[in-house]
């Protein structure tokens, strides 16, 4: 039974898209058909981890929502960000956003039908055989990211220790609760190492009432790598990775 994915944050930059890549990676080195679509129209990113620019992307989600392709023939196979790590089943597919200038304003302009997106989802889960489906959401709450909360088997709330983000993150999981999403897990990222990590998990667990699967420290070397690739992949013996793996396996389980 295949396991939809969304990655969510209240705020933008919170790490959300390197978040959703690191995840989705590492739940495919295990020997699963990962899909990962960027919903994030209108400001497209998580493409930049596997190597992609404006030049390399002749076909996106917006030539699905528009009737230009189906969803199926605008998936990437990305499996070779791997670097040959995971097993013989392990593959990776991106369905990225146009960076399109032109494509963004028409986004903004007319909006899209957000109804394709369920069936766009669930059309891709059968086409390329997925294991596990991960949504690269728009932050903040709109009528996207209602859908993909919906219809999510798993909701990953990416957050940082800012109280702009406590507030809207309270919002988000209420939201959440209300459209009784099946799991909910709490990622704490880009955390001062000088925190009390025990602290800050029971203080957070304690204010939305919901588990922490992980804390990600602020990471030197995550800032150098400046999105030039997926981190878990370029680190596979860093700490962080390992807490990244710890995350992985509670949406597995």
């Amino acid at each position: 039974m295949s396991k939809i994915v969304s990655i969510h944050s209240y705020r933008g930059g919170t790490g959300k898209s390197n978040s959703t890549a690191n995840l989705a990676a590492t739940v495919a080195r295990y020997g699963y058909r990962v899909g990962i679509v960027d919903t994030d129209i209108q400001s497209p990113g998580i493409h930049v981890l596997f190597g992609f620019d404006e030049d390399s992307i002749d076909r996106s989600l917006n030539d699905y929502l528009w009737g230009r392709r189906a969803i199926g023939d605008v998936a990437y196979d990305v499996t070779s960000v791997l670097e040959g790590k995971g097993d013989s089943r392990s593959k990776v597919f991106l369905v990225p956003s146009s960076v399109k200038a032109g494509e963004i304003a028409r986004v903004l302009r007319e909006g899209y039908d957000v109804g394709l997106l369920n069936e766009g989802f669930q059309d891709l889960i059968e086409a390329l055989q997925l294991d596990y489906l991960f949504i690269d959401t728009h932050p903040g709450l709109n009528e996207e990211t209602l859908l993909s909360i919906t219809i999510s088997d798993v909701l990953v709330l990416i957050l940082r220790p800012d109280q702009q983000d406590y507030q809207g993150t309270a919002v988000t999981v209420d939201v959440a609760r209300k459209l009784e999403v099946p799991k909910l897990l709490m990622v704490v990222n880009k955390a001062p190492t000088v925190f009390d990590f025990d602290q800050l998990r029971q203080r957070i667990q304690e204010t939305y009432e919901a588990d922490v699967a992980g804390i990600l420290p602020h990471s030197d070397e995550m800032m150098v790598l400046a999105s030039a690739g997926v981190f878990s992949i370029k680190y596979p013996d860093h700490h962080l990775t390992k807490v990244i793996d710890a995350i992985a396996r509670q949406v597995m389980s």
